[in-house]
């Protein structure tokens, strides 16, 4: 199949639309579901993060893309018991693969982003991914082979509409890319940078040279994610999986920021008084998200005065203070963090130790690069100067 027929583009308004190859056929095969414009934009965006992820560290991957952007990104680790209560899987009735325990991890990373999510499996789809893809509000999946039993569960979601696409492993795109705006045609080579080699680590200007392998595998993860993340954009990682991902800021220190706060909202639930809030039975999923996350802002009243704690809580909870917050994010440490170009300035690196960053990786090049080496310096973080741009647009 060379050419496959879209409902619409971007927007219900935006007919005819397709997606096609000028040579060869189509790399995917719709297993079910109709999926639409964005839908491939996602599908094929995640899928070139997670392939390029396994490749790097010989992991499964996952991720969870919305908007053309990764809300989560992870390999395939372990979960302990605090990440499977948190990413509401201890109750899944398998054993959690690999592939599994990546996708719980990309999702659950940014619970509220995710709703309602594309995602992206490096790895066959098995049953105890699908069941986790089952509860959740999601929009389609795309990975390279499904087993039966996932592919059975899959096609009953949404009432038998949940867009199912098994993607060519073999594929290879041509090295020159093209894109359209206003009827003009842009051209260029595809970004085949390897993040992976070890020589991109190897520029360190900081006092602190030293990156544990843990370190490095975490700043590859974030590099490779801010390859397909809308810039500017950085990235906060740690035990392998995306924490904090700050996308399609104008502003380098709000990417910052964003992420940071992103970071710090991914620790604070698994506080011990978040852990164990009363929810009343039978809460939706989407509910109890949103509660958790407004819980933990400064909004927290929303959801605790007289009248509306009722609709989520069995008892009052206590709020959770200021000074508990910050004692509790200052436990939070070992975080690695990626940018997708060079820090301006210092105030980047102050934002990011406030959230636990001890190994960052960027580009360098900046006129105030020795006022971000300072601020390195003062916090004993590690970093180096990779050379390499990775916007996304």
């Amino acid at each position: 199949m060379k050419e496959l027929q879209l409902k619409y583009g971007c927007n219900p308004n935006q007919k005819p639309s397709r997606i096609f190859v000028e040579e060869g056929e189509l790399p995917i095969t719709v297993l079910n579901g109709r999926p639409g414009y964005i839908n491939f934009l996602d599908a094929l965006n995640s899928w070139q993060l997670v392939a390029e992820l396994k490749t790097a560290t010989g992991l499964p991957a996952a991720a969870s893309f919305k908007h053309v952007s990764p809300a989560g990104a992870a390999v395939g680790l372990p979960l302990n018991e605090t990440l499977s209560h948190i990413y509401f899987v201890d109750d899944i009735p398998v054993p959690l693969s690999p592939i599994a325990c990546a996708y719980a991890r990309a999702r659950g990373a940014d619970r509220m982003s995710s709703y309602g999510d594309f995602i992206a499996l490096s790895d066959t789809c098995d049953l105890a991914t699908a069941l986790i893809i089952k509860r959740e509000v999601s929009d389609g999946v795309i990975a390279p082979d499904y087993t039966d039993e996932a592919l059975e569960i899959l096609r009953e979601k949404r009432k038998g509409t949940y867009n199912v696409i098994q993607m060519d492993t073999t594929y290879r795109p041509a090295p020159i890319e093209r894109k359209q705006c206003y009827g003009i045609t842009f051209e260029q080579g595809r970004n085949e940078v390897c993040l992976s080699d070890p020589a991109l680590f190897q520029n360190i200007p900081t006092q602190n040279k030293h990156f544990p392998q843990e370190a490095l595998r975490d700043l590859m993860i974030a590099l490779i994610t801010l390859k397909y993340t809308q810039s500017n954009s950085v990235c906060y990682v740690k035990d392998g999986q995306a924490i904090g991902i700050g996308a399609g800021q104008q502003s380098r220190i709000h990417c910052t920021r964003l992420a940071g706060s992103k970071a710090d909202i991914w620790w604070l639930r698994q506080h011990p008084q978040v852990m164990n809030l009363p929810f009343v039975p039978g809460i939706r999923r989407a509910d109890r998200d949103n509660t958790i996350d407004i819980y933990i802002s400064d909004d927290y009243m929303d959801v605790l005065q007289d009248g509306e704690w009722q609709k989520f809580f069995t008892c009052q909870p206590e709020p959770l203070t200021r000074e508990q917050k910050r004692e509790w994010i200052a436990q939070n440490t070992d975080v690695s963090l990626g940018s997708d170009a060079f820090f301006p300035f210092g105030d980047n690196v102050e934002r990011a130790h406030k959230s636990g960053v001890q190994y960052i990786a960027q580009a360098g090049g900046s006129v105030r690069d020795d006022h971000v080496i300072e601020t390195c310096d003062k916090y004993g973080i590690a970093m180096a100067f990779t050379g390499i741009r990775l916007f996304h647009h």
